[in-house]
């Protein structure tokens, strides 16, 4: 990003600030999955807040649904690939893993859509940074990994995927592979700064997503996952959602196509379809199981 923003203002000075976030430091518990603390940008956007920076970069999945007031992102890179995929030690896709295999995971989201398709395996967790995990599988303590596809490309790991999923089989979480740039809504003249970095598409489609998870008041950690699609010379969207059921028992599906409209009515119009198909009962439920 960095290497864009100079490209376009060589005469401006930019500097990296590497700020430790509370998500960082407390990877082993596990949120609420209607939690909606901003455990990996919090310290990052009060320093937004106190102008001790002017920009803050985020992996888009990590946002809380509300921005703090008097932020707003203000650009969306070209999004990455929003795949999930799989790696295997003996090079196997999903489906060749013989019964009993171990795969691991950190995403209850993964986990669920794992054993939704093949419940014979068994799902370990697993955290940890990517190294971490990949280290994890070659000494045999997993048989296969699931991880965002994006990760691996920035990394330039792709070589060891062995399967990447079809989003209607297997969905991305809201936002995934999508890095945007937050800002403080004051500063117009930031604002003209980062508008070469936005990619409209992307943009489009993380108001949408991000839409789908505020109506299902859900935080990073609630089990769902949605696919979105821009139709190439044709002003249509394709959106598609799901929502499991903390224990993976059920599942509300739904699907729609929408003419180019506003992206957060998009996203709001896949929630309700959910929540009409059985969402409602999963979210009930959920809480009730929160509260004990």
């Amino acid at each position: 990003m960095k290497a864009k923003l100079v490209e376009n203002f060589p005469l401006v000075q930019f500097t990296l600030v590497r700020i430790k976030t509370s998500g960082d430091m407390i990877r082993r518990s596990t949120p609420s999955p209607f939690s909606t603390k901003r455990v990996y940008t919090q310290e990052i956007e009060e320093a937004l807040e106190k102008k001790e920076i002017d920009l803050a970069v985020h992996s888009a999945k990590d946002l809380a649904v509300e921005l703090p007031a008097g932020l707003g992102i203000g650009a969306v890179l070209e999004r990455e690939d929003p795949r999930d995929c799989l790696i295997s030690r003996e090079g196997k896709k999903l489906g060749e893993l013989p019964l009993g295999a171990r795969v691991g995971t950190s995403s209850i989201r993964r986990r669920l859509q794992l054993l939704r398709h093949h419940p014979e395996l068994v799902v370990e967790e697993i955290r940890g940074n990517v190294d971490t995990r990949l280290k994890k599988l070659e000494e045999g303590i997993v048989d296969a990994l699931v991880l965002a596809y994006a990760g691996l490309k920035r990394l330039g790991l792709t070589s060891s995927v062995t399967e990447v999923f079809l989003e209607e089989k297997f969905y991305p979480a809201p936002c995934q592979g999508a890095i945007v740039v937050e800002s403080r809504t004051e500063d117009t003249e930031l604002k003209e700064v980062i508008k070469p970095l936005n990619d409209p598409e992307s943009a489009f489609r993380v108001a949408c997503e991000r839409a789908f998870l505020r109506r299902l008041e859900g935080g990073c950690q609630l089990p769902c996952g949605i696919s979105t699609r821009v139709a190439e010379g044709d002003p249509k969207v394709t959106a598609a959602g799901i929502l499991f059921s903390l224990d993976g028992s059920r599942w509300a599906e739904a699907k729609l196509e929408a003419a180019f409209e506003k992206p957060e009515a998009i996203g709001v119009r896949l929630a309700e379809e959910v929540l009409a198909q059985g969402g409602n009962e999963i979210i009930q439920q959920m809480r009730r199981d929160m509260e004990r």
